[in-house]
C-alpha cells in the first residue's frame, strides 16, 4: 500500500508577502506566468499584483485558499492554491515548486495535502484543475494522486505566437477515499 500522507517535514502556511521574492524570481517570462497562473496576472508580474492576489484570499466568502508549502525548518519550497471553493467543489491551481526542489516528490506531497484540505477538512465533493497538455511531469503527478482526465480544450490560451492546449482533470471525493486507502 503506498504511503499517501504528506511527508512529516512538509506543511502549508498562508501565503504571505515574504513569499513574493521567490515567486517573482521563478516567473521570469510570459510563458512561465501563463503556465503558473493562466490569465490571472499580466507580465511582468510584480508585487502589487501579488499583494492584490494575497488579499483576495482574505475577502469573504472564502472562495480561495492560497498556501506556501514549507519544509520543517520553515524553508518555502512551493506554492499552491484551492480556488473557486463553493461548498461542493474547488479548483486546484497555481502549483509551483522551487526549481531547486523539483524531482523530490514535493509536488505530489503538495497536491496530496491540498486534497486532504479539500476533501477531509472542507468536505468537498470534487476538485478539478487545468494543465497545459505539454506539461507531462505535472500530468503524471496529478494522475499519481488520482486525478482523471475529463477533457481537452484545443487552442485554449495564446502565449506570444503560440497557442496552447489545456487538459481538464478532476478527482471526486469517493475516488480520493479509495485512492488513499
Amino acid at each position: 500500500m503506498p504511503n499517501l500522507t504528506p511527508p512529516p517535514d512538509l506543511h502549508f502556511r498562508p501565503f504571505e508577502r515574504r513569499a513574493f521574492p521567490r515567486i517573482l524570481q521563478a516567473i521570469d517570462s510570459p510563458e512561465a506566468l501563463m503556465q503558473w497562473a493562466g490569465p490571472l496576472f499580466t507580465f511582468p508580474l510584480d508585487e502589487a499584483q501579488l499583494e492584490s492576489y494575497r488579499l483576495s484570499a482574505q475577502q469573504p466568502p472564502a472562495a480561495r485558499r492560497i498556501y506556501t508549502a514549507c519544509l520543517a525548518g520553515g524553508e518555502p519550497v512551493g506554492h499552491i492554491e484551492l480556488n473557486e471553493i463553493d461548498g461542493h467543489s474547488a479548483r486546484l491551481c497555481r502549483v509551483l515548486i522551487d526549481p531547486s526542489h523539483r524531482g523530490c516528490g514535493l509536488g505530489r506531497a503538495m497536491v496530496r495535502q491540498a486534497l486532504h484540505i479539500a476533501f477531509d477538512e472542507l468536505r468537498l465533493e470534487r476538485v478539478d484543475l487545468g494543465v497545459f497538455d505539454f506539461n507531462a511531469e505535472a500530468i503524471r503527478c496529478y494522475q499519481a494522486e488520482g486525478f482523471v482526465r475529463e477533457g481537452h480544450l484545443r487552442r485554449a490560451r495564446r502565449v506570444g505566437q503560440e497557442i496552447w492546449n489545456l487538459d481538464l482533470m478532476a478527482i471526486l471525493q469517493d475516488e480520493w477515499l479509495q485512492h488513499r486507502a
